[in-house]
């Protein structure tokens, strides 16, 4: 009875231990909202979707004017020198010219639009490649918090059995010393101790390995963690028919290669353009300034012999031309075929995006349903084992079963225990991958309490854009 009421101490110790942790426990929802805002893989592919937002204002550079400023100066010096006792003459003259130069393409065989187009379909899929990203993260963090809490619940486990072991321990050398036990169930007794020493040790430091990936993931280290919560049933249909359907029309990975396909169709009309005539119009306006060192015969009437002649000249020119290529050297072929061999390959890669997002689908599917049954099957594992070990002990203490009976029926517990940690890890992991494969593993669908990023804020502040040299952010 001694025994009993130790194992129901323990067990309300580590109740109460529970409950006074529980006000400042974190949540798995929490947990999600803190790496939707710190992960650093996440943050990296922000920048660099807004890295690919810069293309649109590069493509449509194409048909917008250029304004240089350009400037030259030059002198020259000389000297003549002549026969005859003539005397030697030097000159010197210097021009200095300052002007602007506009030119403006009026037609380049629509490549201009198509590469703006390209770049606008590029941007599409990047957004959604990053609301993959945005999956993945989540993912990743249900998987990191179960992690740790799987391994928290075991070391727990651990711990308890050790404590309960060296309970046998001392119960084993007392009945020896009075003639009741032997030297047999000692020895069992103190093995089972060591035993259950050596895998407590592995499981701290497997609780020790799943904090830093928590950390790593989340950016925080783990508190109290309360239990997993599942996703809400809108989060997957009710078959794994209609998930795989509501898949292939939804999941950003599939839409993300789509988005590609156009940006690599209008790649190759972009390509096929540099067959196509260009027009442009180019416009420059000059002013020159220049001196000179006079010569005896431009002299002036009444005034004499001028030294220095100096000149100011401003010119406009205005210029229209036409190119129409006739042979590049195969260049622009070669690029032709290439684009269309890059049109399909990215053809194939949906193919390719959608059979693997299928096969997820299908797999989360079957996952989550085992690991919903495992769930069942030993939580009542568990309730038998626990009863047993209490029968096993009353049994022991009145004579009819061995120390090795009650070490046995304990490791049948723990065994148990861990289990259904486990299974209980893999449900809830299992429902979020499946919600996942579907596509709908985001914070809005989830309800997160976080402020959600909106990609298409700064694409609509720089894909316009005509000048500036500071970010939207004010780098």
């Amino acid at each position: 009875m001694r025994n009993k009421s130790w194992i129901l101490a323990s067990v309300s110790a580590l109740l109460l231990v529970g409950s006074a942790g529980a006000s400042n426990a974190e949540t798995l929802r929490g947990a999600m909202a803190k790496a939707y805002a710190n992960n650093q893989d996440l943050n990296v592919a922000r920048a660099q979707l807004r890295a690919t937002d810069e293309n649109v204002p590069q493509a449509r550079a194409g048909l917008r004017p250029t304004v240089t400023g350009v400037g030259q100066a030059s002198t020259t010096r000389s000297r003549t020198t002549f026969g005859d006792n003539i005397e030697r003459e030097k000159q010197r003259t210097g021009v200095l010219t300052g002007g602007i130069q506009i030119n403006q393409v009026l037609f380049d065989g629509f490549r201009t639009p198509n590469n703006v187009n390209a770049a606008q379909a590029q941007v599409r899929a990047s957004q959604k490649n990053l609301d993959n990203t945005v999956q993945n993260t989540l993912l990743n963090t249900v998987t990191v918090y179960m992690n740790v809490r799987r391994d928290r619940e075991i070391a727990a486990f651990r711990r308890q059995s050790l404590a309960f072991l060296n309970e046998q321990v001392r119960a084993a050398d007392a009945r020896f010393e009075v003639g009741e036990g032997t030297r047999t169930d000692v020895a069992q007794a103190q093995a089972e101790q060591a035993l259950a020493t050596a895998l407590l040790n592995t499981a701290l430091a497997q609780v020790a390995s799943s904090e830093a990936q928590y950390l790593e993931v989340i950016g925080d280290p783990p508190s109290q963690l309360e239990a997993g919560t599942l996703p809400g049933k809108s989060a997957f249909p009710g078959s794994v028919a209609q998930a795989i359907a509501v898949s292939q029309s939804e999941h950003p990975a599939i839409l993300a290669t789509q988005f590609a396909v156009d940006a690599a169709a209008f790649q190759v009309k972009s390509a096929e353009g540099a067959r196509l005539p260009t027009v442009s119009l180019n416009g420059q306006i000059d002013n020159s300034y220049s001196l000179a060192d006079s010569t005896p015969d431009q002299a002036l009437p009444g005034v004499g012999t001028i030294d220095v002649i100096t000149q100011n000249q401003v010119s406009g020119t205005v210029q229209a031309q036409l190119s129409v290529p006739i042979y590049q050297g195969g260049l622009v072929a070669s690029q032709v075929r290439q684009a269309k061999e890059v049109l399909g390959q990215r053809r194939i890669e949906v193919d390719g995006t959608r059979d693997e997002v299928r096969s997820a689908v299908a797999t989360a599917w079957a996952q989550r349903q085992a690991a919903e049954a495992n769930v069942t099957g030993y939580r009542a594992q568990v309730a038998a084992a626990q009863l047993a070990l209490n029968g096993v002990v009353e049994e022991r203490n009145v004579g009819q079963r061995t120390t090795l009976d009650v070490l046995n029926a304990q490791s049948d517990v723990i065994t148990a225990q861990i289990l259904l940690a486990g299974a209980q890890r893999d449900a809830v992991v299992a429902a979020y991958t499946l919600t996942s494969a579907v596509g709908h593993l985001s914070p809005e669908r989830l309800a997160l309490a976080v402020d959600s990023y909106d990609p298409d804020e700064h694409y609509q502040q720089v894909q316009d854009k005509w000048y500036g040299l500071r970010t939207p952010d004010g780098r």
